[in-house]
């Protein structure tokens, strides 16, 4: 059961009396605490703290707190029960279905559900006209190397030495991208209804994969600034997760960079619950104003901290290859585990992904693009959706957009009838909340995303003409 203390809600509600532009205190305190929990930012199903100590935190007359929780309880935001106190809730048409929802299908229009963008021209195919010819010796083996071939294993060993993470090919194992690194790691390690602690909003497929291993989700919310590293370590406290997940580098999709110094405080406090800390680092390479930290493994001294990443961002998405970078203890366990799945990953592939490793130009290149393609995205939406705000991330291939009301999934909504397709706001969320925000990636070339600005704003002028759209009224 998740507690949120009177401390952290007064801090929440700092600016509560803003929530509304007039109206009684009891009202705008309602307001605030709604607009929280839509937001993603308050925990559904936690225990709220009693009135008489909100209302001591806020500096308040108890019956203002009385009168708010009441109306929220009215409204469906709030429920009691009885002995225990009072606890966060989502009205049930408020309670999106989402999770049959996938990011990767045909649909006409313009697809802005997945963050990858296409590969550069002629680079895949260069990596494979080199990759060709060393492919022969491979033949004459059977083929099946279930941690990888040793000349990539080698190649991700020493990019990780190159930023400060000294690794050896036998703690690399290669898989099938990242998200099947991140669903192998799970499926080694997690028990039926073991937690996991995650981020909030996140990566969606991963909260699927710790879904499917029978992992049990406890949400921390970020913040606009990124982590409240106080926050995480008592959720590590009072869970004690078997496993905690995070996107350290410019993360999906918020775009945050976990700080150098809190890296390190984020592994003392996985290490002080026992917990294996999975990080994600699929995007580390896009950098695109200066490189990421050192990894977090780099602050690691007791083995609990499991790496995972692609060339899906930096390369190109159809291009499967993976790794986890793990102590070397758990690497049998890992290659135990994956034996009931894929036997081993396909060997030209991992041959031209150890030839695309070696490319320094073409991640260039790749960074020169998408800077040329987040300033176009940035500029469409200033000009088509002044009301929207966000802060440009140093890298990644998202914008994270604070919308001018909480209407994310009316927007997705409207936007397919417009031609655009968006990823439904509660599939970031371990509960289904986040209607403040939407992901725009800026992934596709420049005068598509120009175009994909204009009909956005058309989406959301034509929520402003349609009554009963879903959490429209709450600010």
């Amino acid at each position: 059961m998740t507690s949120v203390s009177g401390v952290h809600l007064a801090r929440l509600l700092a600016d509560w009396r803003l929530a509304l532009p007039s109206g009684p205190a009891y009202a705008r305190l309602a307001a605030a605490v709604r607009a929280l929990l839509v937001d993603g930012r308050l925990p559904l199903a936690a225990r709220l703290p009693a009135e008489r100590e909100l209302a001591t935190r806020l500096g308040v007359s108890r019956t203002t707190v009385t009168a708010a929780y009441d109306a929220l309880r009215a409204d469906g935001y709030l429920h009691a029960r009885q002995g225990a106190g009072t606890f966060t809730a989502l009205p049930d048409e408020h309670v999106h279905q989402v999770a049959g929802w996938t990011a990767v299908r045909s649909a006409p229009g313009l697809d802005l559900a997945v963050a990858s963008s296409e590969a550069l021209p002629g680079v895949v195919e260069a990596a494979v006209a080199r990759a060709v010819p060393r492919l022969g010796r491979h033949l004459r083996g059977h083929g099946y190397d279930v941690l990888g071939l040793v000349e990539l294993r080698e190649a991700v060993a020493a990019r990780y030495a190159a930023r400060g993470l000294p690794t050896s090919p036998d703690q690399v194992v290669v898989t099938a991208g990242a998200l099947a690194a991140t669903g192998l790691v799970a499926r080694a390690l997690l028990g039926p209804g073991d937690r996991v602690v995650v981020d909030t909003p996140t990566y969606p497929n991963a909260l699927d994969v710790v879904r499917r291993a029978g992992g049990r989700l406890a949400g921390v919310a970020l913040d606009d600034d990124g982590w409240d590293l106080e926050r995480v370590e008592a959720a590590y406290r009072s869970a004690l997760p078997r496993l905690g997940h995070v996107v350290a580098d410019f993360a999906n999709p918020t775009g945050h960079v976990l700080p150098e110094a809190d890296r390190a405080r984020l592994v003392r406090a996985a290490a002080c619950a026992g917990t294996t800390l999975v990080v994600d680092e699929t995007l580390a390479d896009v950098w695109l104003d200066a490189p990421p930290p050192p990894p977090v493994a780099a602050f690691d001294d007791d083995d609990g901290v499991v790496t995972v990443g692609s060339l899906s961002k930096s390369h190109w998405g159809g291009l499967r290859v993976g790794w986890v970078r793990a102590p070397r203890g758990l690497v049998a366990r890992l290659a135990e585990s994956r034996s009931a799945l894929d036997l081993a990953p396909p060997v030209l592939e991992q041959l031209v992904a150890a030839e695309l490793l070696a490319d320094e130009d073409a991640l260039d290149r790749r960074r020169a693009l998408l800077r040329a393609r987040r300033a176009a995205l940035a500029a469409g939406l200033q000009e088509h959706c002044p009301g929207w705000t966000w802060r440009e991330p140093a890298g990644g291939l998202v914008l994270w957009v604070r919308l001018d009301a909480p209407v994310a999934t009316a927007l997705a909504a409207a936007a397919e009838r417009h031609g655009v397709r968006l990823v439904p706001a509660g599939r970031f969320s371990v509960d289904g909340t986040g209607e403040r925000h939407v992901r725009v990636p800026f992934a596709l070339p420049e005068p598509v995303l120009a175009d994909a600005a204009r009909r956005l704003a058309a989406a959301r002028a034509e929520l402003d003409g349609v009554r009963g759209v879903p959490l429209a009224a709450v600010t």
